[in-house]
């Protein structure tokens, strides 16, 4: 997935292909967040956008500390050294703060992934390739992982769930489509009905991966043992 020039910058100005290459184990780069910091105590009064940048990953942070299911607004303002009053001239609600993390896991997942369906014609490579990438960004943002299966949501606003829950439907179509060129591809005399059960197994998986990821305090790899994984799910069933 590589040789073309990175696609836009993400809200939190880096590339789709930086968050899931470069990253360290947390939701920005520290080298992002140096460069803001720099320039706020450069300037007493930061400009709108970098305030807003600077909440956003300050709760993804928080979000990958033990424990921190669920932050609130005023240990979030407490982490800034600012007032609750401060983060709401950025934002309306924490609920909308969400939706900025959710906005981010979005276009950075998606990005690669319509890479992945434009540059790489065999549909097998396609599913393998969308799935590594899905998991990677999990594993390379611990704090968001816990926003992708919803336990940083369970106490928030419920169309973020439904929101997130979309974010994974959009997975299982896209892997359904490549799942369906495949089996017509092997010639198979059913494969709406092959791709639609192969795409909500695999979607399962991933979604079950993150889930341990995030529930063993990021102790398991998503991402572990990954290609034996998925050629049990591309062998062929037992007779």
């Amino acid at each position: 997935m590589t040789h073309s020039p990175d696609p836009p910058a993400g809200e939190f100005g880096e590339t789709a292909s930086e968050v899931v290459s470069d990253l360290p184990a947390e939701a920005i780069r520290p080298s992002v967040k140096s460069e803001v910091a720099a320039r706020i105590v450069a300037r007493k009064r930061p400009r709108p956008g970098e305030r807003r940048v600077q909440i956003l990953e300050t709760l993804a942070t928080m979000l990958q500390e033990p424990g921190a299911e669920r932050v609130t607004t005023a240990a979030l303002a407490a982490k800034l050294e600012v007032s609750e009053a401060a983060l709401y001239r950025h934002f309306a609600s924490k609920a909308q703060m969400f939706e900025g993390l959710i906005e981010f896991i979005e276009q950075s997942v998606f990005t690669l992934v319509n890479q992945i369906v434009e540059r790489e014609p065999d549909p097998a490579a396609q599913v393998h390739k969308v799935l590594q990438v899905l998991l990677q960004f999990g594993e390379k943002n611990p704090g968001m992982t816990r926003v992708m299966v919803g336990d940083a949501l369970v106490f928030e606003n419920e169309r973020l769930l439904v929101r997130m829950n979309q974010f994974f439907e959009r997975i299982e179509s896209q892997l359904r489509q490549s799942l369906r060129a495949h089996a017509e591809a092997l010639g198979s005399t059913t494969p709406t009905v092959d791709a639609n059960a192969q795409a909500s197994a695999l979607t399962s998986f991933a979604v079950g991966r993150l889930q341990r990821f995030a529930r063993s305090g990021f102790r398991k790899s998503p991402t572990e043992h990954l290609d034996v994984a998925l050629r049990l799910f591309a062998s062929p069933p037992a007779v």
